[in-house]
């Protein structure tokens, strides 16, 4: 297991290393494909859509509802260990902060897109190259540097972490990188990272602002947390050990949380209410390492940042609930739910 936090320096040095080792001596093992075609993915119904490709089937675990599923048992210990009175704090918003968008952005390719070549440090647990990602491709500002990409026609979703290029994008280089076909519901293979430490796909799991304009999230939202204790359970793959990043009573990656239904949300605007809402019915995620509470989202510039900051602060973590999924899981190796 790697611990991400030292992840910069080790690929400081492994780009290095790189640039002075023949490609001949750089050849990546071979890596598994989590592909199916579509005339072998189920079911015909799909749930969130973007681009014309659903984001996973509507019987995918990031899609079911948890409203009504049990109470974990530790999860008392689970919210006070997090923080119950730190405030919820939406990851994404308009405009910029510190010279870059707010957010986790994406990008839109057609199937003819051409492929470029991607070196990644962790080529033991990434999806090989080439990656289709288009001149200026829309980075995440932050220091993950992320770069989400679906294909459409091909429903495939690319995922890149700790994406840099050095020759205006005809080659770049990364963390690790993972691609899901978004008609099946295979995960990666366990004990794998993704664009996420948790080994999960990160575009299901953020908020986007046409959901919120439609009235309604039908799915799970990405959210970090500083640490875990040190393991994962479905549908997360990965787990991140770290002597600095865990503690026995954090909840492990892949550990679903909703808000209590008793909490109320006719005070808030329109559209807190929208997210709200779906924490409710469909809770969040723990994806990643990275501050308590934050919620996943893309950049858009129809978000009010100040609306969503107050807003989201008047709810704290004490407001929710971990959550047993454990009924809904078909197949270990399998995102499909009951």
């Amino acid at each position: 297991m790697r611990s991400r936090p030292i992840l910069r320096a080790l690929f400081a040095l492994a780009a290095f290393a790189l640039v002075l080792t023949p490609a001949a001596a750089r050849a990546d093992p071979p890596i598994y494909l989590p592909f199916v075609t579509r005339s072998a993915a189920s079911p015909a119904t799909v749930g969130p859509t973007l681009g014309g490709c659903p984001l996973f089937p509507a019987d995918n675990i990031w899609n079911r509802r948890i409203d009504a599923l049990p109470a974990h048992p530790q999860s008392a210990t689970f919210t006070n260990t997090i923080g119950a009175d730190i405030g919820l704090h939406p990851d994404f918003g308009s405009g910029t902060w510190d010279g870059g968008p707010i957010g986790i952005p994406y990008n839109l390719v057609p199937s003819s897109q051409p492929n470029v070549p991607i070196t990644f440090l962790y080529a033991d647990e990434s999806d090989p190259s080439p990656y289709p990602i288009p001149p200026g491709a829309q980075r995440e500002w932050g220091s993950d540097h992320h770069i989400l990409i679906i294909q459409q026609s091909a429903c495939l979703l690319y995922e890149v972490y700790a994406a840099e290029t050095s020759d205006g994008g005809a080659s770049w280089m990364a963390g690790s990188g993972a691609r899901w076909n978004l008609l099946s519901h295979a995960l990666r293979p366990d004990t794998w990272t993704s664009a996420d430490a948790a080994g999960l796909p990160m575009l299901p799991g953020l908020v986007r602002y046409d959901e919120v304009a439609a009235g309604e999230i039908k799915h799970a939202i990405r959210f970090t947390l500083r640490g875990t204790n040190g393991t994962h359970v479905w549908p997360a793959r990965h787990r991140t050990p770290s002597a600095t990043h865990n503690d026995a009573n954090l909840p492990p990656m892949g550990q679903r949380f909703r808000l209590k239904a008793s909490f109320s949300v006719t005070s808030f605007s329109r559209e807190t209410q929208v997210i709200l809402t779906a924490l409710k019915q469909y809770g969040v995620m723990m994806a990643d390492n990275g501050a308590d509470w934050y919620i996943g989202g893309a950049p858009d510039a129809r978000w009010n940042n100040d609306t969503l900051v107050s807003e989201f602060l008047r709810v704290r973590g004490g407001d929710f609930e971990a959550v047993d999924v454990s009924s809904l899981m078909i197949d270990p190796n399998s995102g499909q739910a009951r």
